[in-house]
């Protein structure tokens, strides 16, 4: 991305906790990118070619979307949400954050590390339900994301606020000077932002290369102390649905991204170099290989649905319409269920569901995490090793 750097002066500090060399006044240049308004480039026809594959890609992912998949669609957010937490080292088991979900929904105590995990998946619904819908996208709508995204992190009071200081990226801990990349200085960000927003109000550039601008220039521009990456990362998804080309299920990119982190930060760095179109080409082939990835999922998913109902076939099905049946539908959402959850999700009545949970646990459609039946929790069978494989991006 076009840009320049702007030169200032880290004052000089000897009440810091830190080594006396970076306690000393020293010199740094920080990266003013230009806006996206001014931007001006032709792709390339190699290129032109891979971005027409990619969003052809998200729109066979989405061909065979209705109502009555939204579970199908709830997993594909959940799975992007969790791999983008993944991208910034923050991991927990499958079965240890599915469980810690289910005790979530059900409004029962659950450990930090998970809930802030967790909280990623209630940014990117924030961000694709409400923000992408918005007539005008403004600042507003991604300190909203922000603010959701960080709300049970240990610094959940920056959560929804833009810096106020100079923040760096490499180097060490105590000063910018000598650091891999410094973003701009926090006067700016107001100008940019608003650049960007209006960027992703537009609708000349074709919706994934818009995408990929709008991600890789938020990263360049890291208005926050934290959660940038995570933010803009969601992003993505707001344009992509605001376009209509993902108009129900995400392409987790992210999930691409984890499995090669340095590739990833390779190609935001290539797009800080001024060679946007490699990024472009990039991010197409990142998109084109999630979609395939999701595509390959989602049926295995409705496969293992059939599975579920032979299963609940032959252990003497309940009538057509009991609850059971509406259970099964719901479960590629909840891939660990209690009762409360799955009311909710079915919109049954408590006792019918209570009965079709007992009737699918004698079916072995799901297995009880837990002895005691207070707050019982049941897993999905086989729902979860397929969870699993998808956010490694394993296809098999």
């Amino acid at each position: 991305m076009p840009g320049h750097t702007v030169s200032a002066t880290w004052k000089h500090d000897p009440t810091i906790n830190a080594p006396a060399k970076y306690q000393r006044a020293c010199r740094y240049d920080a990266f003013l990118p230009d806006r996206l308004a001014t931007l001006e480039f032709s792709l390339e026809a190699s290129i032109a070619g891979m971005v027409s594959e990619a969003e052809h890609a998200i729109s066979a992912l989405n061909a065979t979307a209705r109502p009555a998949l939204v579970p199908l669609a709830r997993l594909l957010l959940r799975t992007e949400s969790i791999a983008s937490s993944k991208v910034e080292g923050m991991q927990a088991g499958v079965r240890e954050l599915a469980r810690a979900e289910a005790k979530s929904e059900s409004g029962l105590r659950v450990g930090s590390s998970a809930l802030e995990i967790l909280a990623n998946v209630d940014a990117m619904e924030l961000a694709v339900h409400e923000a992408a819908l918005v007539d005008v996208f403004t600042v507003g709508d991604i300190l909203a994301i922000h603010a959701k995204l960080m709300a049970h992190a240990p610094n959940a009071r920056i959560a929804g606020h833009l810096r106020t200081t100079q923040n760096w990226i490499g180097g060490n801990d105590y000063n910018p000077c000598g650091a891999d990349f410094i973003p701009p200085p926090p006067d700016a960000l107001d100008a940019l932002l608003a650049d960007l927003c209006d960027a992703m109000n537009d609708d000349i550039l074709p919706p994934l290369v818009q995408a990929a601008l709008v991600h890789a220039q938020f990263e360049t521009i890291h208005p926050f102390d934290d959660g940038n990456g995570r933010t803009g990362r969601a992003l993505v998804q707001v344009v992509l649905r605001r376009r209509g080309t993902a108009s129900a299920y995400l392409p987790p990119i992210s999930v691409v991204f984890a499995g090669a982190r340095q590739r990833y930060i390779a190609g935001l760095t290539s797009f800080r170099g001024d060679d946007v179109q490699q990024w472009i080409e990039y991010f197409a082939g990142v998109t084109t290989r999630a979609s395939r990835l999701a595509q390959w999922y989602l049926d295995a998913v409705r496969a293992l649905q059939d599975d579920w109902r032979s299963m609940l076939s032959e252990a003497g099905a309940p009538r057509a319409g009991a609850a059971a049946w509406a259970v099964i539908d719901a479960l590629p959402a909840h891939p660990m269920i209690s009762a409360p959850v799955a009311v909710a999700a079915t919109g049954r009545a408590k006792a019918a569901v209570y009965q079709a949970l007992d009737q699918l646990e004698q079916a072995g459609v799901v297995v009880p995490v837990s002895a005691s039946r207070r707050n019982r929790v049941w897993e999905a069978s086989g729902l979860l090793d397929l969870v699993e494989k998808m956010e490694n991006g394993v296809a098999t």
